[in-house]
């Protein structure tokens, strides 16, 4: 039977995620963070508080240990907010239908958690604030992979003047993920994209697809008719 509800947790998230955005300094549109000089500090005061900072996290306090979770709804920027809101909108809504919710809400929060937290272990001394929720989607994108490799998405190129093209879904992500490999073998330990957290969430959700839901050919045998996406 299908549910007529649709992906309410994927939809949830997203709206908790642009709420959180709106509300916090990082938006310049909350008047009581000031302007200028003050509204760097909320904006720095904020992201210590609710993101990850590896020397901290792995020193065991208690309120540390709650970061990699609070990280998940931090965005650093309005375009960090809607690249991973594209990615969690078009990705999320299948894997969800396929997961369930509960699980699909314990997948997404355990991918997201992990990944920070192997961030954390690569850059143990760091004491650099890491947000967002790039290792949860991250790991959609790899269950998404073994669950629905047929599916035709739209994608957009840079380097082919933005064109949408149609491609499979394999061939999409698997271009995603070198990309994300090869960023972060070059990556350094300073502020920037955490592309190895894009890596190991991407290869936790494909081994957990897997492991829980089979190898793809039988995924591919028990899958409606291929679905429609746009990243």
């Amino acid at each position: 039977m299908v549910d007529r509800r649709g992906p309410v947790v994927t939809y949830g998230l997203i709206v908790a995620c642009v709420l959180v955005f709106l509300l916090s300094p990082v938006s310049g549109l909350n008047p009581t963070h000031g302007s200028g000089d003050a509204l760097l500090s909320a904006q720095s005061a904020y992201f210590r508080r609710w993101g990850v900072v590896p020397a901290e996290l792995l020193s065991g306090s208690p309120r540390a240990l709650l970061t990699p979770l609070t990280a998940l709804f931090v965005s650093g920027s309005w375009l960090h907010l809607l690249g991973n809101m594209l990615f969690l909108y078009v990705f999320g809504a299948m894997a969800e239908e396929r997961l369930g919710r509960v699980e699909y809400t314990l997948f997404y929060t355990g991918c997201g958690y992990l990944a920070l937290l192997a961030y954390a272990l690569a850059h143990a001394d760091s004491t650099q604030t890491l947000v967002g929720a790039s290792g949860a989607i991250s790991g959609v994108l790899g269950a998404f992979l073994l669950l629905f490799p047929r599916a035709r998405v739209t994608s957009l190129f840079p380097f082919l003047f933005f064109l949408p093209l149609r491609f499979p879904a394999w061939a999409v992500l698997v271009f995603w993920f070198v990309l994300q490999w090869l960023a972060a073998r070059q990556a350094a330990t300073g502020p920037g994209v955490a592309y190895l957290a894009h890596v190991v969430g991407f290869c936790l959700g494909f081994l957990y697809a897997w492991v829980r839901h089979g190898r793809p050919a039988r995924v591919r045998r028990q899958a409606a008719a291929p679905e429609e996406g746009q990243p």
